[in-house]
């Protein structure tokens, strides 16, 4: 059975103090309480290192990106191997963020998902579509393209590691959502893509999250459909009191 996760991708945000103090929060808001859900929290990496290992009975920690290189002369970069040296489980790749902002593309992005297995890292792998390519038509055949491109030459054994994160950019920050019945139909899809590469056993194992504008009002109907195994959260994750709805959404 596939893994309901919500998700935090804090991005470039918090002071050191004001990160912890939001971590001490979440934990907190989770005391005396079992989410029918895996919480992980990805903020900027250089929190890493300082969590303490006591709320990993209740969180799970992961950074927003890696290198695509081991080690070397790559000023400013941080590896898989080096987040893996921390209490981190997994690492966010390709978010459209850094696919506009640092122009990442497929090869580049299939080289982070290698090294961060490697690490024994989670990836969570973002994959969405523009606006004029959802207005278009093109979107479903966009996303295909983007999860076959980066992902499609591992193993089947590397690929039941891999979480995939449905985000689509128009929804991204905007306070447009897609509706739980776009987001079905393109979590359904995406597994329908994996099924026909790696078989209907891991395409029902893999567990697909949504992201855009996902918030406590609107979780319950998003998580309720069938092919949506819960958030990547942006915005609504820098308040615990705004996180906490999202991960009793599966509650309902």
């Amino acid at each position: 059975m596939r893994k309901h996760i919500v998700a935090a991708n804090w991005k470039m945000n918090k002071t050191f103090q004001e990160g912890m103090a939001l971590i001490e929060d979440v934990y907190k808001t989770l005391d005396g309480y079992k989410p029918n859900c895996e919480v992980l929290i990805c903020p900027p990496s250089y929190f890493l290192g300082a969590i303490d290992k006591k709320y990993c009975d209740k969180l799970t920690f992961g950074a927003q990106d890696c290198s695509e290189h081991t080690s070397g002369a790559y000023t400013g970069e941080i590896s898989a191997p080096m987040i893996a040296s921390t209490v981190a489980k997994a690492v966010i790749i390709g978010h459209s963020e850094r696919r506009a902002y640092h122009n990442e593309g497929s090869e580049m992005l299939a080289k982070k998902v290698d090294q961060a297995l490697e690490a024994g890292l989670r990836p969570v792998f973002c994959v969405g579509e523009k606006l004029d390519q959802r207005e278009d038509g093109t979107y479903m055949e966009v996303v295909a393209k983007q999860v076959k491109d980066a992902l499609f030459h591992l193993s089947d054994k590397d690929f039941a590691k891999i979480i995939l994160a449905y985000e689509p950019v128009w929804a991204i920050g905007t306070g447009k959502t897609a509706s739980a019945d776009q987001a079905q139909e393109m979590h359904a899809n995406i597994r329908k893509v994996v099924a026909e590469k790696y078989g209907q056993e891991i395409a029902d194992n893999c567990t697909i999250l949504y992201g855009g504008s996902c918030k406590g009002e609107n979780a319950p109907e998003l998580f309720a459909k069938p092919d949506v195994d819960g958030g990547l959260i942006g915005g609504a994750s820098l308040e615990a009191s705004k996180f906490l709805p999202i991960i009793k959404a599966f509650d309902k």
